[in-house]
């Protein structure tokens, strides 16, 4: 008899020692739902299975246990590509060039291809002949017109949006530093930049 109520008080007391033990649980890398060894490790059990506490529940659950391990979202991919007055925009014009169509229809080609595009935004420039209010209207003329060029080759107009930013980003000078006209600055400078974001690369080489 003694020796039954001694093994009785020993799994009482191993019993009080377990749940006395859960709530430093909350102590480990898991928030208390998995039963860990001094070294933070989950237990398992003979069969590979972790063990859990009271604490656990479905949503907790993690990968090395059965659950699905969380998937980091795709980081967006931003690209731009200049569109320069060499092959598109002669002076207070917004018409294309064969060249500027070529350059087009190879990235029309990529935008089609790439499922993934969220957004395309096109943005007219001008160099600083002329007021600035017929520069902006110069500018929006030339971000729309390689707008409707690229929805023209099949790209999704929902995608698409354009302003102009007129003379007011330049990239290169208008003047030379003796006051007299520099050409080859205003040439730089009547572009249209267009930038393009999606999950992936799109622009090819």
């Amino acid at each position: 008899m003694n020796v039954k109520l001694n093994k009785l008080s020993l799994g009482l007391a191993a019993s009080m020692v377990l749940f006395a033990a859960l709530p430093a649980q909350a102590a480990n890398k898991y928030g208390c739902i998995y039963v860990v060894d001094p070294w933070d490790k989950i237990v398992k059990d003979p069969y590979g299975n972790c063990i859990r506490t009271p604490y656990w529940t479905a949503a907790k659950n993690i990968a090395e246990c059965g659950g699905v391990a969380a998937v980091e979202p795709a980081q967006p991919v931003s690209e731009t590509i200049t569109l320069g007055a060499d092959a598109f925009f002669d002076f207070d014009r917004a018409d294309l060039k064969p060249a500027g169509r070529a350059k087009l229809d190879k990235l029309a080609a990529d935008l089609r291809r790439v499922k993934s595009v969220t957004n395309i935004l096109i943005v007219g420039h001008t160099d600083s002949k002329g007021t600035d209010a017929y520069n902006m209207r110069l500018g929006q003329r030339r971000a729309d017109t390689v707008a409707r060029y690229l929805t023209g080759k099949g790209v999704p107009g929902s995608i698409i949006s354009t302003r102009s930013e007129g003379e007011s980003n330049p990239v290169a000078p208008n003047t030379l530093p003796n006051g007299k006209d520099n050409p080859a600055g205003r040439a730089l400078n009547r572009r249209v930049v267009i930038t393009v974001m999606a999950s992936e690369k799109v622009i090819s080489q």
